[in-house]
């Protein structure tokens, strides 16, 4: 979380039984009023040490209000140190909590004022279909600080 930067959006979906199934996708919407402004996208993850990877590949959808798609992309996202194994973010008994700038969308300026919709997938392989050991994945939006 940024340090007294508040959020224009911000919301958290706490996975069943801590499984995060490729076909599941995480649909959050919200409103823009000032669309001028510059906008910051956070992912907030949490999860524990039954998570199986160092990483987690995502799939992103930014839409308008008629579905138009603004942005969009595959992004590997770090979660452990791939030399030591050791976990990333802030950790207490065995969860860890990750806020990590979507790098694609720093000082994203919305075309218009209005309803829009951010998508997740999760995209890791077959094998890790549900994917375990994931808490909860959200999404914040910020208005990026004067």
């Amino acid at each position: 979380m940024q340090c007294g930067t508040p959020a224009v959006f911000e919301k958290n979906y706490d996975l069943p039984n801590n499984r995060w199934t490729m076909e599941s996708t995480l649909t959050f919407n919200f409103k823009i009023d000032d669309p001028k402004s510059e906008h910051n996208f956070f992912y907030n993850i949490r999860h524990n040490m039954d998570y199986p990877c160092y990483n987690m590949y995502i799939k992103y959808f930014l839409e308008d209000e008629q579905g138009k798609i603004l942005k969009t992309n595959l992004q590997d996202i770090t979660l452990f140190d791939s030399k030591t194994g050791k976990p990333l973010g802030s950790g207490l008994g065995g969860t860890f909590s990750h806020q990590l700038a979507n790098p694609e969308l720093v000082k994203f300026v919305f075309p218009q004022k209005g309803k829009y919709i951010f998508k997740i997938k999760q995209y890791m392989r077959e094998k890790y279909n549900p994917l375990k050991g994931v808490i909860n994945i959200g999404l914040r939006v910020e208005k990026e600080s004067q």
